[in-house]
This record gives structure tokens, C-alpha cells and sequence, in this order.
């Protein structure tokens, strides 16, 4: 269980980019976060996983309060949070199953790490989730040689490697066409449920979040204006959220009435 109370971030003496914020994303869930630019959705994640400090407030993931904690006691919490991102982050010279173990540094001794001398059961793990998800075959591919739908399965790998207790996911299908970006999220989608495992989506395409999430958040100013399921995302809620952005620049929004029959059958 993900809580955040009252959480604020600014920088220096501007305005705040998150005012007061409260969340809670129960175990084995899949939660969007929508909104314009400057909503403070990236900033949200970051703050979670402590890359970026927030100004006050309380984060605490199962039991833990994670901003108070400081130099060993934040590096062991940070290994439970896994963090896909939208520009992959992988270190395109290595091998994929090298970027797969990276996730695994925060486990490893450094002489294991510098050496790249993985246990035979990371190993045996990575294996199993790369063939989960479809790459196993590329596992001594340099990552340089994927497409894009490609590295970003390896960029979920390496955050499940950490054997994490909540997934981030920061706009994880902006840098793909639209079917890989449809792959990806029933990706995401299946693993939460798999693995019983928090999944929490900053995410654009608002279709997107009405298909593959279960339940949506919407941002603006920093501030949550909605939170409900895919349905209930009135096109009134969508104009709050929107307001003053163009219906052609909100990530594919469009009406519910889809979304409303399927849930009727």
C-alpha cells in the first residue's frame, strides 16, 4: 500500500508544483495519472521514489516511511521501487541481459557488480521474466540494436529484477508507435495482476488510461481534481483537468460512451 499525505514540492521560493497532495494505491492495482503539462505528474513519481525531494509531507509504502530516510536506510528502501521510464535509460553498449542486471545492483556486493559475476538465480530470474515478456532470444543483444517497443520491455525487466513492491511508470509509451504503446500497457496491465504488484502510470494518452487501468487520477495545478474509475471520466471532469488545452492536444481523449457499453455487457 502506496499513502501520501499532504505532500508539497517546490523549488526554491517559486509556487508549489504539488499543493497538499493526498493518494492512497492499494496492492495489485493499476492507477493512471493524467493532466496537462506542468501538472506535476512526473514530479509526483520522482518524489515517490525520492529523486526528487519533496518539501514536506508523508510518503509511506507498506509500512515505511520513506521521507525520512537517509544514505543506507534510502538505498535499501529505493531498491523496492522499480521505475520504467519514457527514454528507456538503458546503457546502450551493454548486452540486454546486462541492463536486466542492473537491477539487481542494489542487491550485489560491488565486486559482483564491477565484474558483471551474476548469480546463477538472478540469472535463472532474468531468464524467466524475458521470456515472460518476449525478448529472452535478445538476451546477448546490445540494447543499442532494439526498437523501441523492444527496450522498453527491457526497461520492465530491469525494474522487476529489483523484486520491487510498488512499479513506477513515467509516460512509458510516449516514445512508441501506437501498437507497441497498446503492448505495453496490457503489459503492464498483466503483471500487476500476476505479480500482485501497485502499478502506478503517469500516461498522456488519456484512451490509453481508460483501457488498460483501472482506475484514473487526474491532475492539474498540482493538485488531484479526479480520482474514479475509467468510466466516470465525465467529459466535464476532462474539460477541469483540460481546461484551456485544445481537445486535439489531450492525449486521444474522447468521449466515454465506448467505454460505458463495453462495461454494460
Amino acid at each position: 500500500m502506496l499513502r501520501i499525505k499532504e505532500l508539497v514540492k517546490r523549488y526554491g521560493d517559486e509556487k508549489a508544483v504539488l499543493k497538499n497532495l493526498n493518494l492512497e494505491v492499494p496492492g495489485e492495482s493499476v492507477v493512471s495519472i493524467i493532466g496537462a503539462s506542468g501538472a506535476g505528474k512526473s514530479t509526483l513519481l520522482r518524489c515517490i521514489n525520492r529523486l526528487v525531494e519533496p518539501s514536506s509531507g508523508s510518503i509511506e509504502l507498506n509500512g515505511t516511511e520513506l521521507t525520512k530516510l537517509e544514505g543506507k536506510s534510502l538505498r535499501l528502501a529505493r531498491r523496492r521501487i522499480g521505475m520504467v521510464f519514457q527514454g528507456f535509460n538503458l546503457i546502450e553498449r551493454l548486452t540486454v541481459m546486462e541492463n536486466v542486471q542492473s537491477g539487481r545492483l542494489g542487491y550485489l556486493p560491488a565486486w559482483r557488480a564491477v565484474s558483471r559475476k551474476y548469480p546463477q538465480e538472478d540469472i535463472d530470474r532474468a531468464f524467466h521474466l524475458m521470456e515472460r515478456v518476449g525478448i529472452a532470444h535478445y538476451a546477448n543483444k546490445r540494447a543499442s540494436e532494439l526498437s523501441g517497443g523492444e527496450r522498453q520491455r527491457v526497461g520492465v525487466v530491469r525494474a522487476l529484477m529489483q523484486e520491487p513492491e510498488i512499479l513506477l511508470a513515467d509516460e512509458p509509451t510516449a516514445s512508441l508507435d501506437p501498437k507497441t504503446s497498446r503492448q505495453i500497457m496490457e503489459l503492464l496491465r498483466a503483471l500487476a495482476s500476476e505479480l500482485q504488484l501497485p502499478v502506478l502510470i503517469n500516461i498522456h494518452n488519456v484512451n490509453e488510461a481508460k483501457e488498460y487501468t483501472q482506475r484514473i487520477v487526474g491532475m492539474r495545478f498540482g493538485r488531484i481534481i479526479f480520482d474514479g474509475e475509467p468510466v466516470d471520466l465525465s467529459n466535464d471532469a476532462m474539460d477541469e483537468i483540460y481546461a484551456g488545452v485544445p481537445a486535439e492536444e489531450r492525449g486521444g481523449a474522447e468521449s466515454n460512451t465506448h467505454l460505458r457499453e463495453v462495461a454494460a455487457k
